[in-house]
């Protein structure tokens, strides 16, 4: 009966080849592009996930701002872990982690610079359970100058050879400590929220960088990302309020809190973070644009199928006076959903893993079908599979409620509720995408207006030249070789100045300081406030075009004595000085002495115009960090860069032999704070585009059907003196009708939902007018365009051939 069943469907799929082509493809166009995002979205929910990651927390800082505490930092004391330890039952174990950010090292005469490694305490295999290769789990990092390797980075530092108890050198900040291999980590999955090369053992710390009071507890170094394995029946959530309530440090103005470790990656962005996070609030549209593809395309499906049971009245007739029952009515009509559908989902399967390799490309994932990936893909293909048997549902119900009497007299005609419901679906069809349109315009419109708006620096033709020290440098003589540097480059014709910096616009957190408990000129001491604070010398604001509002830059070369300091406007307010001329020569206490404000600079976006502006105090000082290279604008011609980039680094590699060299472009590195809002958008833009063409291939379908519903009515007309355009607008008017009722409801929704995406922004864009009004009229011009060529054909046919029979 199945096989009987199964040969019939397919019969009817050739017989009526633009239906079946147009469902085909509108579903899987529809199940490819929810294949893609989904992968991506589970792929961002996936982050942190290994044996025993749902018992993990990581510990944080709130500050009291105002009546309420906020997140304020994701490094802790080094003094946390150990005190929960002690203070909570729930609390098995700690780890404490110290991010480097960069570590030069070098084997032989191989020198390999690496940014994803961190000191650690010899828990944290206990706590992060990767899998690791040679040596013993519990001991890898019990002893000082150990270092464990991943399996890649291991080959990459020691080719072929069996890397352990083999030495290497590493070199950070201009320190040298030899490290012994102890043990080999399987390659750690990138989906995790702090990259892992390399572990090198806590107690080196003090070692490394000479002084063992780095490694004292205290809760004044708050450098230390902080972890903790909690008993598995433990109740989180009254631990999470113990810890909050507890004081420490006999501080009300912060307090310590925990958060679930697979959660930092989507919910988490405070300072300090171990590398940029993702955005939950991303993947929600994302899903939802997923869902809406897809339910575009069954929308379609369900639309042409009830459209098309009209023409099948008879067929089901003839199929009812046969013997047929209403059950097996059904079964037909759903082995026929069944059997179009599978053709669907098979072609979308091809077409997503054809696309896949340039999808990565763009996403800048690894995303692809494996043993782990089909597991992780059970659910979306759940979803699949029961709305393929949904959408099949209500036509075969449709088709099994014909009687056979009408039916056979042709007298079968779509009910009032029938013909609501497909209007309803198809105002539902266009309230999503001009929901889609609208929500495309304001993300391009405020991508492009974070991109184009000026920051307050210019940071175009500025490049910051960096590196690693490979040998001891004594200060006195590391100042003499900056000096003579200094002076060979600004020789360089393409050189218009030079200066020193410890930060810059658009670099990380890591490279700022911070500090609460400033005493204000007026004597207040603020101890809830963070300020952020950065070395530079003289020719800083001059080199990034950094404007002084009033006071005046610094002079001379920076010194022990010298206590002045730039503020920007924020940190002026912040400290009750309304007026720029006011603050000059007022006295600021941190660090344990007074300082005096110099100048006032204008404020600028360090973070980017995703943030606020923050407090920020400049101090005068000779930071080897960076040094910025402001060049002339003509070098940006005809490959003047790479020329450019070439001869500084000939001086520098004559003055610092033993320095090594690498360099960014300040400008480059500031927009890549928006990469992942960028490909957000052209991911927006690119399945907005793809919805839109599914709800017009469904739109071409039902409009095709409804000319041969109405061929003879149309025929009449025109016998009748009916001109073209009256039969056009006869057929356009309720697809006009149902766009408008569709514009009406779409406006607030997508005017609700983006005023909660924009609220993401500290500097956003206007949802102007016209972006409402071009969604409008794109989503009526689509369906115009689409509707009016069947109309126009329908309208020019021969009413002979329409009347014909009559």
């Amino acid at each position: 009966m199945y096989t009987l069943y199964i040969k019939i469907a397919f019969r009817y799929l050739l017989k009526n080849k633009l239906y079946s082509f147009i469902n085909i493809i509108g579903l899987a166009i529809g199940v490819a592009s929810f294949i893609l995002i989904m992968a991506y979205v589970n792929y961002e929910r996936s982050y942190d996930k290994f044996e025993g990651s749902e018992d993990v927390y990581r510990v944080y800082m709130d500050a009291l701002v105002g009546e309420t505490f906020e997140e304020s930092d994701a490094q802790t004391s080094n003094y946390i872990g150990p005190t929960l330890k002690q203070e909570f039952p729930e609390v098995l174990e700690h780890v404490r982690i110290y991010r480097l950010e960069k570590v030069t090292f070098k084997y032989d005469e191989r020198i390999i610079e690496e940014i994803n490694g961190s000191l650690a305490d010899e828990t944290y295999l206990d706590i992060f359970k990767y899998p690791i290769l040679e040596g013993d789990r519990k001991n890898v990092l019990t002893e000082p100058n150990s270092i464990v390797l991943t399996e890649s980075f291991a080959k990459k530092v020691f080719g072929n050879q069996n890397p352990m108890r083999k030495t290497l050198s590493g070199f950070y900040n201009g320190e040298e400590v030899v490290l012994t291999v102890t043990g080999l980590l399987k390659d750690i999955p990138e989906n995790t929220h702090m990259k892992t090369n390399f572990l090198i053992s806590f107690k080196t710390y003090g070692n490394w960088f000479g002084s063992e009071e780095r490694t004292k507890l205290n809760w004044t170094h708050c450098n230390f990302y902080t972890y903790l394995k909690i008993d598995h029946n433990a109740n989180r959530t009254l631990l999470k309020d113990k810890i909050a309530a507890s004081d420490f440090e006999d501080d009300k103005e912060e307090r310590y809190n925990i958060e679930p470790l697979e959660g930092i990656h989507l919910y988490s962005d405070k300072p300090y973070e171990a590398e940029v996070n993702g955005s939950v609030t991303r993947i929600r549209f994302l899903t939802a644009i997923a869902f809406i593809i897809l339910i575009l395309s069954w929308l379609n499906y369900i639309n042409l199928s009830t459209t098309k049971s009209l023409e099948r009245a008879k067929e089901i007739g003839v199929r009812k006076v046969a013997g047929a029952q209403k059950k097996q009515v059904i079964l037909q009509s759903l082995i026929e959903s069944v059997v179009l559908n599978v053709m669907a989902i098979v072609l979308a399967i091809g077409i997503a893993a054809l696309l896949f390799p340039i999808y990565n490309s763009f996403t800048g994932k690894e995303l692809y079908f494996n043993e782990k990936s089909i597991m992780n893909f059970l659910p979306v293909l759940g979803v699949i599979l029961v709305g393929m048997i949904l959408a099949g549902l209500y036509p075969a119900i449709l088709l099994s409620s014909y009687t056979p009497t009408k039916a056979l007299k042709g007298k079968v005609r779509a009910s009032a509720q029938g013909l609501n419901i497909r209007k309803s679906l198809i105002i539902l069809q266009f309230l999503a995408t001009i929901v889609l349109l609208i929500g495309t315009m304001v993300v391009t419109k405020q991508i492009d207006f974070i991109k184009e708006q000026p920051i307050g620096a210019q940071v175009d033709q500025v490049v910051s030249f960096h590196g690693e020290f490979l040998n001891k440098v004594s200060d006195s003589l590391r100042k003499n070789r900056y000096i003579t540097l200094e002076k060979e480059l600004k020789k360089l014709p393409f050189v218009r100045n030079i200066a020193k910096s410890q930060t810059y616009p658009g670099d990380s957190y890591d490279n700022l300081s911070s500090f609460t408990g400033l005493k204000y000129p007026n004597g207040v001491e603020d101890s809830r406030k963070t300020f952020y604070n950065y070395w530079v010398d003289k020719n800083y604001l001059d080199v990034l075009d950094i404007k002084l509002l009033a006071g005046s830059n610094f002079v001379g070369e920076p010194s022990r004595e010298n206590n002045t300091i730039l503020i920007n406007e924020a940190c002026m307010r912040e400290i009750e000085i309304f007026n720029p001329q006011e603050a000059i020569n007022k006295s600021m206490h941190f660090f344990g002495q007074d300082w005096v404000i110099s100048g006032v600079i204008e404020n600028y976006h360090h973070f980017g115009l995703k943030k606020g502006v923050v407090p920020m105090i400049i101090l005068h000082g000779n930071s080897s960090s960076n040094l910025l290279v402001k060049l002339d604008k003509t070098v940006a011609s005809g490959g003047g860069y790479s020329r450019a980039i070439s001869e500084i680094q000939e001086k520098w590699s004559q003055i610092q032999p033993q320095r090594t060299f690498d360099y960014t472009f300040l400008d480059k590195k500031f927009q890549a704070q928006y990469d992942e809002d960028t490909k957000f958008n052209d991911a927006f833009t690119i399945f907005t585009i793809l919805a839109i063409f599914i709800a017009a291939l469904g739109l071409f379908g039902l409009t095709s059907y409804t000319c041969i519903q109405r061929k003879k009515e149309i025929g009449i007309r025109k016998v009748n003196g009916a001109s073209v355009f009256k039969i056009l607008k006869l057929l356009n008017i309720d697809f006009i009708k149902w766009v408008g009722i569709a514009f009406i409801i779409a406006v607030p929704v997508a005017w609700y939902i983006m005023n909660l995406w924009l609220e993401n922004f500290a500097v956003k864009t206007t949802m102007s007018w016209w972006i409402f009004v071009l969604a409008g009229l794109t989503a009526l011009g689509v369906t115009l365009l689409t509707v009016s060529w069947q109309s126009y054909m329908a309208a020019n046919g021969n009413p002979v051939d329409a009347l014909r029979d009559e």
